[in-house]
């Protein structure tokens, strides 16, 4: 009769403590997209439903949701102004936008605007990242960056502030 082989890492090898799965162990996190565990997970014992999960928005989420509303209302407020632009968000500004003059070489910069060219519309691009280290919570980051858009649209189209954003000076 021949005899098993034992391996170092096999069924049968001795564990040290603390390692390894332990039968009967439950893991209480979602490691792998398996749901929620643990207390969250049990029925309210007064409702008999589980407790509710507050689903916020990620920061990249909310950033964009942040843009969106800027550009929505400035599209209500001067359809013009917005018109034929792109408009792209960036977590920093790159050594290509640094070169190409869409910013300054002196300071870390909120945006870049590039005026049309040959073939290609003008671009506005938001730095996200500058952008919420300059905020101080979420309400603070939805306002500066519409009054940072308002800003570059307006050197970009030529026109004023307050004709792109009525209320501009009211809010900042």
């Amino acid at each position: 009769m021949i005899a098993p082989a034992f391996s170092a890492g096999g069924h049968d090898a001795p564990r040290r403590a603390g390692t390894g799965n332990v039968t009967g162990m439950v893991s209480r996190r979602d490691r792998h997209g398996h749901g929620v565990r643990g207390p969250l997970s049990l029925r309210n014992r007064f409702t008999a439903r589980p407790a509710p999960i507050r689903l916020t928005p990620s920061r990249r989420d909310y950033f964009r949701d942040c843009v969106e509303d800027s550009a929505d209302r400035i599209t209500r407020s001067c359809p013009d102004a917005i018109r034929g632009i792109d408009i792209g968000v960036e977590p920093v500004p790159s050594p290509a936008a640094m070169w190409q003059g869409m910013v300054d070489h002196d300071s870390i910069p909120l945006a870049g605007a590039v005026n049309a060219g040959a073939g290609q519309p003008a671009r506005l691009v938001l730095y996200e990242r500058p952008i919420e280290r300059r905020a101080l919570d979420q309400d603070d980051l939805a306002a500066l960056v519409h009054h940072t858009m308002v800003e570059q649209l307006a050197s970009l189209t030529g026109r004023s502030t307050a004709d792109i954003d009525p209320h501009f000076e009211d809010e900042w």
